[in-house]
C-alpha cells in the first residue's frame, strides 16, 4: 500500500508553476467540496485553478453550500477548455458521464469503484465513503490547515455521501469529520443542511408519494418528463424511510435521457451492481451498494420495447429491475 503522504507527492508531481489547471465535476456536495480542496492543496504551486462543472445545480441545499462556502465554480458552456493545459476529474470517472468526455486527464482522484484509470495519476478508493475523506487527508499529509469555508464544505461531503455515517462509511471518515469540526463553521453547515427543499420539491414529492408503487419490498416511481433531476434523489431517499421498504427505485425523463435513481436499505445485493446489470447497456450505470444512478438513451430502450412512452417506460423499468434481481433482492 502507497501511502497517503506518497500518493501526494505523487499527484503533486504532475504540475509545475506554469500549470493551468481545470477541476471538472459532476457538481454534488461532495464533489465541490473535494474540488475546492485540490485548489487548496494547488494553491501557489500552479499559475491557475478553476473549478467546473455541467450539470445542472437545482437543490436547495447544493446551491445553499455554494453560496456560503463561497465554492467559485463555473458552468462548463462559460469555459474555453483550450486555456488550460492540466485537467482533473475528482469524485467520478471519465466514463461516468459523456459530458467527462473528449478530455484527457492529469489526474482522477474518486470513491467509487474502479471503471476508468486513464490518467497519468490515479487514485481510486471504494472504501471511503466519501471523496472529501480522501482529500481531507491530502491536506493533514501536507499540514495544511483548512479554512473555516473550506472544512465547513468537507464536512457537508462527507455528510452527505455517508447518510450522517449511515451509509457507505469508514473509521477514516469519521477521523476525518473529527479533524474538520476543529476548522469549520457551524453556522454555514448548520444553513446549509436546513436548505432542504422548495415549494415546488414539496408538490414533486407529494406525487410521488401518491403514485408510487410498492411490490416484494421495493417502492417505485417513474415521474414522467421533469427538468430538475435532483428531485429524483430527493423522493428515492424518503421512500426508503417507508416501513418495510428495502428498495427504491425512482426515474423520470430529462432532456431525452431516462434518469434512474437506486436507494437500498445496505443488507442486500448492492444497488450499483443491480443498476450495471440492468441497465449498463443502455447508457451508464453504477454507484455504490446503497445508493446508484443510471442514465440511458431511449433511442436504445426504443430497439427493446419498440413504442415508448411514459406507462411503457414506467414498467420497464420495473420488469429490468425484477429480472435482474428475481423476486427479491437478496
Amino acid at each position: 500500500m502507497i501511502s497517503t503522504r506518497e500518493k501526494v507527492k505523487q499527484f503533486l508531481s504532475h504540475f509545475s508553476g506554469t500549470s493551468k489547471v481545470l477541476v471538472i465535476i459532476n457538481a454534488d456536495p461532495d464533489a465541490i467540496a473535494t474540488a475546492m480542496a485540490v485548489k487548496r492543496i494547488l494553491w501557489r504551486r500552479v499559475n491557475e485553478v478553476v473549478i467546473t462543472y455541467f450539470n445542472r445545480i437545482t437543490r436547495p441545499d447544493n446551491l445553499a453550500m455554494i453560496e456560503y462556502t463561497e465554492a467559485g465554480i463555473v458552468p462548463l458552456s462559460d469555459l474555453d477548455k483550450s486555456l488550460f493545459d492540466k485537467f482533473v476529474v475528482v469524485d467520478s470517472q471519465p466514463d461516468h458521464n459523456e459530458c467527462f468526455s473528449g478530455i484527457a486527464y492529469d489526474a482522477i482522484i474518486d470513491h467509487h469503484p474502479l471503471s476508468c484509470s486513464e490518467a497519468a495519476f490515479v487514485d481510486i478508493r471504494p472504501d471511503y465513503g466519501a471523496c472529501a475523506t480522501m482529500l481531507t487527508e491530502y491536506m493533514r499529509s501536507l499540514n495544511v490547515k483548512p479554512s473555516a469555508k473550506l472544512a465547513s464544505a468537507l464536512m457537508l461531503g462527507i455528510k452527505t455521501d455517508t447518510a450522517n455515517f449511515t451509509r457507505q462509511a469508514s473509521s477514516r471518515d469519521i477521523r476525518a469529520f473529527q479533524f474538520l469540526y476543529k476548522y469549520a463553521n457551524m453556522n454555514i453547515v448548520t444553513k446549509v443542511e436546513r436548505a432542504h427543499m422548495t415549494e415546488p420539491d414539496l408538490d414533486f414529492l407529494g406525487s410521488a408519494i401518491r403514485n408510487r408503487s410498492i411490490r416484494d419490498n421495493r417502492a417505485f416511481y417513474h415521474a414522467g418528463i421533469i427538468s430538475k433531476p435532483d428531485e429524483l434523489v430527493m423522493a428515492a431517499d424518503f421512500f426508503l424511510s417507508i416501513a418495510g421498504v428495502n428498495w427504491s427505485v425512482v426515474s423520470g425523463v430529462v432532456d431525452k435521457k431516462l434518469i434512474i435513481v437506486l436507494r437500498n436499505d445496505g443488507l442486500r445485493k448492492g444497488a450499483g451492481k443491480t443498476a450495471q446489470e440492468a441497465f449498463a447497456k443502455f447508457g451508464s450505470a453504477g454507484g455504490h451498494k446503497t445508493m446508484a444512478r443510471a442514465e440511458l438513451d431511449i433511442p436504445l430502450i426504443r430497439k427493446e420495447i419498440r413504442r415508448v412512452n411514459q406507462k411503457a417506460l414506467a414498467r420497464w423499468v420495473v420488469e429490468r429491475i425484477t429480472q435482474t434481481a428475481g423476486k427479491k433482492i437478496e
